[in-house]
C-alpha cells in the first residue's frame, strides 16, 4: 500500500529498534508477547532468532533489527515479540518479530502522513511505507508484508518446518 492509498484515520501499533520508533497496521498484529524462551533452528539465516510454543503451536521469530540491516537485539527487560499476521503469497502466515519495546497505540491522520525519504536513513526504505509524524517525532510506519517477504518468510517457513 502507497502512501497515497492511505486516505482515513488508521491506528497502529509503535515499537522502538535501537534509538528509532516504529509502527506497523493494529490489523496486522496478533499480540505482544513478554520475552520468553527462544529455540534456535540451526542453519537459518541470522535474522531467525529461532520459533517459540504459542499455545501449542510453532511460531517462527525474527530479529527485527537484522531484517532492517540495524545491529541484533540485545534482551533487556523490555525486549518483547510482537506477534503479526502478514501476507506470503496471498496466504496468512503468523511471525513473532522481536521488539526493543512496545509504545503505545496511535492513531494517525493521512495528513501526518509523508512520504519516507529516498536519502539521509540508516535503513532499507523499501520497508517504510511512509513516515508519521506526531508532534515532533518522526514514526517510520512500516510496509509489514515487505519487510517479511516471500524470500524472508521461506526460510522462517523451513524453520518452523524443520521444529
Amino acid at each position: 500500500m502507497a502512501i497515497t492509498e492511505i486516505t482515513e484515520t488508521r491506528q497502529y501499533l509503535t515499537f522502538k529498534l535501537g534509538h528509532e520508533i516504529f509502527a506497523t497496521d493494529v490489523a496486522k498484529v496478533r499480540e505482544v508477547l513478554d520475552f520468553t524462551t527462544i529455540t534456535e533452528i540451526p542453519r537459518t539465516p541470522d535474522f531467525m532468532a529461532g520459533v517459540i510454543n504459542l499455545r501449542g503451536s510453532v511460531v517462527p521469530v525474527v530479529d527485527m533489527r537484522l531484517c532492517l540491516d540495524m545491529s541484533k537485539t540485545e534482551r533487556t527487560t523490555n525486549t518483547c515479540i510482537v506477534v503479526l499476521e502478514v501476507l506470503l503469497e496471498n496466504e496468512p502466515v503468523v511471525i513473532g518479530a522481536l521488539a526493543d519495546s512496545v509504545e503505545e497505540v496511535i492513531d494517525l491522520e493521512p495528513e501526518q502522513i509523508r512520504p519516507a525519504p529516498r536519502i539521509g536513513t540508516q535503513i532499507r526504505t523499501d520497508f517504510i511505507k511512509g513516515m508519521g509524524k506526531r508532534e515532533a517525532q518522526f514514526i517510520m510506519i512500516l510496509d509489514i508484508d515487505r519487510v517479511f517477504s516471500a524470500e524472508e518468510l521461506g526460510a522462517a517457513r523451513l524453520a518452523e518446518v524443520a521444529a
